[in-house]
């Protein structure tokens, strides 16, 4: 019986190649999807970015736009020398901290109330964000009644103790408050939120081996919850600090006037750059402010984050 070798196997067919073209769309179709972000960003973002600092080193005046006439460094020469951007600036600061430890403060215990479980929690989460939802001239300008001297609210149910009313609009502190409260009111709700998903974040295991080891509900708060949303926590600072430096809605309808006051007891950079540009017409000064306050918002953050990290370095090496 004689055997047969068997037949050679054919070599196995390599895919085919695909066509110069077809090569070229697939590389260039992602890029498509994201252009119209980076069209919108250049034209929105990036352009007035760059044409406020042109315009910076440039003395501007609204009613002649067109007209230029070189300055260099001069028109923040002219800031730094201005005593109202140093009140500004350090109003800034203060309703900054007035509005954004205490409001930081309030959403981390709406956020840890909210995280267990309780009856209509999809309720009071929908009603936290009312606040932020509603428009900052509606919201202000029922703060500015409710602050009113003669017939707010809030002097009505100070005279029940019997306090006298205080001018919240005329005093430092008093209108910064005011102020500070606007801020608060809209702002806790958005950050409790930001705080109750970062808690959701946390495993329950966590939770579990603290109370079979005894620990309270406050040493599971402490121990717990704030070292799992120290990221979160970073962030929500971080965005308070930007929108702390770019207050301008609140103060300008609180009062109505872009000085921040009779004696700017509370006008804040975004408007000591309002009031050059559009009351006193100096636009040129005006993006010198804007850039100023760009790079103070950029050295915050930076600050922020350094300090966030230098803790987080310092808790893992214990």
């Amino acid at each position: 019986m004689t055997l047969t070798a068997p037949a050679p196997s054919a070599p196995p067919r390599s895919a085919p190649r695909p066509a110069p073209a077809r090569r070229f769309l697939r590389t260039v179709s992602p890029y498509s999807y994201l252009a119209p972000f980076f069209t919108l960003f250049a034209a929105f973002g990036l352009f007035p970015l760059i044409y406020t600092a042109y315009i910076s080193f440039y003395r501007v005046e609204l009613q002649t736009s067109g007209d230029k006439a070189w300055r260099g460094w001069d028109n923040y020469v002219a800031i730094f020398e201005d005593p109202f951007f140093w009140t500004a600036l350090r109003n800034t600061f203060t309703l900054g901290a007035l509005s954004t430890i205490p409001q930081l403060m309030l959403a981390l215990g709406l956020a840890h109330l909210l995280n267990y479980r309780l009856r209509g929690r999809t309720f009071f989460r929908t009603v936290m964000l009312l606040p932020y939802a509603t428009s900052v001239a509606a919201a202000t300008l029922v703060f500015a009644q409710l602050f009113g001297h003669d017939f707010g609210l809030v002097n009505y149910a100070l005279s029940l103790f019997g306090i006298s009313p205080v001018d919240w609009q005329t005093g430092t502190w008093t209108s910064q408050t005011a102020v500070s409260c606007i801020v608060i009111w809209r702002w806790t709700g958005y950050n409790a939120l930001i705080f109750l998903a970062g808690m959701q974040s946390i495993p329950g295991d966590l939770y579990e081996a603290a109370e079979v080891d005894g620990a309270s509900r406050w040493r599971q708060f402490f121990h717990v919850t704030l070292p799992g949303l120290r990221p979160t926590i970073v962030f929500a600072v971080i965005m308070s600090t930007i929108g702390a430096t770019q207050l301008f809605g609140e103060p300008l309808l609180f009062e109505g006037s872009a000085s921040g006051g009779i004696s700017h007891q509370y006008q804040t950079l975004g408007l000591y750059m309002y009031e050059q540009g559009w009351s006193f017409f100096h636009l040129g000064r005006a993006a010198a402010i804007a850039w100023v306050m760009f790079l103070l918002i950029l050295l915050l953050v930076g600050l922020n984050t350094l300090l966030a990290r230098r803790r987080t370095a310092k808790e893992t090496a214990r």
